[in-house]
């Protein structure tokens, strides 16, 4: 090898060597740092957005204390839904309303005729029963009295009245339908009706 000459293998060694070195420095060995960008809002926009911003973390107090109170409220009309872990089992305690309240007021109240379980919207279902009784007519009034003022979220769908053959006794057939207010688990999946 001459000094003054470059053979052809000298000058890969050299042009990958450089290559190396070029590559080290630019990307491995690069300089990492994100670029500072410049500011494209203004003082006074950004002093707006500042100002927007404190009013509405001023705001989150008093959100919070509605949205505790609000919460206390549903809990509290919650607390009037039948507890149960499956819909036979609230219909059990609506036919039960029935029974005792019926039967504080001189009602003698002794088959089921349809038991249902639908949906109440998208949070909740509604259990329904209905029922058939002879009564007189203050015994009806006393007992409809009587089931508004029961802790469970209850609700009269349906009531048929009908007078008897016996005007002696001043009886009437009723046919009530009577739904109470369940969590939405007990809903069948598959149909509306248990």
């Amino acid at each position: 090898m001459n000094v003054g000459t470059l053979d052809r293998k000298t000058a890969v060694k050299l042009a990958v060597g450089v290559a190396a070195i070029l590559i080290l420095r630019f990307v491995v060995m690069a300089d990492r740092t994100p670029a500072v960008v410049g500011v494209t809002d203004s003082v006074p926009a950004a002093e707006k957005r500042l100002a927007s911003l404190r009013q509405t973390a001023a705001t989150v107090p008093g959100k919070e204390i509605l949205l505790k109170q609000e919460l206390a409220e549903l809990q509290t009309r919650e607390n009037g839904m039948l507890k149960a872990e499956t819909g036979a089992q609230a219909q059990s305690q609506l036919s039960d309303v029935l029974h005792t309240t019926g039967a504080a007021n001189g009602i003698d109240i002794r088959g089921m005729e349809d038991w249902r379980v639908k949906a109440l919207g998208s949070e909740y279902g509604e259990v329904s029963v209905t029922v058939r009784f002879a009564c007189k007519i203050e015994q009806l009034v006393n007992f409809l009295s009587a089931l508004a003022n029961v802790p469970q979220l209850l609700s009269t769908n349906q009531i048929a009245i009908q007078g008897t053959t016996d005007p002696k006794n001043k009886t009437i057939q009723v046919r009530l339908s009577l739904s109470g207010v369940v969590s939405k688990k007990l809903v069948p999946k598959t149909g509306s009706t248990l």
